[in-house]
């Protein structure tokens, strides 16, 4: 009999929201902390107090499993204003329901033990044994900008995605919401915060995100396609994540004339997964740039339980077992199941025309 990984998802799904709680208060600062990596791309304190929240709460209840995560603590070692204001964000962020709180085994103890959590991330991922892949801030210029980002963790057993949740705090509630790509000025947080999750072979679904214990959750998949002219496309915002132009092309070819919403992180697999889009592209943009796989773990299984195919721009399956990175695969295709072979057909003919 499979496993059922109810209490991995329970886990994952309350640890996804009490990391959200933390980057939403952060969101609405107008200064967000923001500081850059070694290789220049913007993090901020958001992405260092969500990656502590979630492993504390991974740790807490499976103790042995590896993660792979995307962050790490040397800088705030040596940094103790930047630390001290992750810390006071820490320990100051909790589920309000107690018994969801005491499922992530409880607050934080120190300063000391959140840098200690924060550098769990550093498994170098693989084919064997569980490990768990977290971007705690995906989307992170969106999320500067007023965007969507996402909260992102995925279970992978011996290289295979088992658990995928999705927080998404600037996605509408409401399934058959209108697609945009972020919140328009003046708006609340009033109807939006969606969390979406899928077990293999068990479904994918979606419940509004709160504060506590989780929400009732119902069924999500991805809407078919009748005639492909009138599908709706998914694209990063940033033209350097996916060509812009690639896509236009593989659009003409299919003849959809829709405008494509623009929107930041995994957010793009949460929407057409429920239906709110079609199709989502992301084309190689360089020879060299290779995908993380905590970029795609957990969309690509909430995309595929909904009712969708998922590979990248020659039809392989995203491999996960290779380590930290996506090195054996270019790029990413996502459509429902019927659609995906012809949508393939056109990025290949569009990809050889560049």
């Amino acid at each position: 009999m499979p496993a059922s990984y109810a209490r991995e998802l329970e886990v994952a799904q309350l640890a996804v929201q009490r990391a959200a709680i933390l980057t939403k208060r952060v969101f609405h600062e107008k200064a967000k902390g923001t500081v850059s990596k070694d290789d220049k791309s913007p993090v901020t304190i958001g992405d260092f107090g969500a990656q502590a929240l979630v492993i504390a709460a991974l740790k807490a209840n499976f103790p042995d499993d590896e993660i792979v995560a995307e962050e790490e603590a040397s800088q705030l070692r040596q940094d103790a204003a930047l630390r001290r204001t992750i810390w006071d964000l820490v320990r100051t962020t909790q589920l309000s329901d107690p018994a969801a709180e005491a499922a992530l085994g409880g607050p934080i103890r120190d300063e000391d033990a959140m840098l200690t959590f924060i550098d769990f991330g550093n498994s170098k991922g693989g084919a064997q044994g569980r490990i768990w892949a977290i971007d705690p801030i995906d989307g992170t210029k969106g999320f500067l900008r007023g965007g969507q980002y996402a909260v992102c963790l995925a279970l992978l057993v011996d290289g295979e995605v088992k658990v995928g949740v999705l927080g998404c705090p600037n996605l509408p509630v409401d399934d058959a919401a209108p697609l945009t790509g972020g919140m328009e000025s003046g708006q609340t947080d009033e109807g939006r915060g969606s969390i979406f999750s899928a077990v293999l072979g068990q479904g994918a679904n979606s419940r509004p995100l709160t504060a506590g214990a989780l929400a009732p959750a119902k069924s999500i998949s991805m809407r078919a396609i009748a005639d492909i002219t009138a599908a709706t496309f998914c694209e990063s915002v940033e033209a350097g994540h996916s060509s812009h132009g690639d896509q236009a092309k593989i659009a003409s070819i299919l003849g959809i004339t829709n405008p494509s919403v623009r929107m930041d992180s995994q957010a793009k697999y949460a929407s057409i997964a429920r239906g709110a889009g079609d199709i989502y592209l992301r084309l190689p943009v360089s020879a060299t740039y290779t995908e993380k796989i905590w970029d795609h773990a957990a969309g690509d299984l909430i995309v595929r339980e909904a009712g969708g195919a998922v590979t990248d721009i020659y039809g392989k399956r995203l491999d996960f077992t290779i380590g930290r990175t996506l090195s054996g695969n270019k790029g990413v295709v996502a459509a429902p199941v019927a659609a995906h072979p012809r949508v393939l057909e056109a990025v290949t003919e569009a990809l050889a025309k560049a």
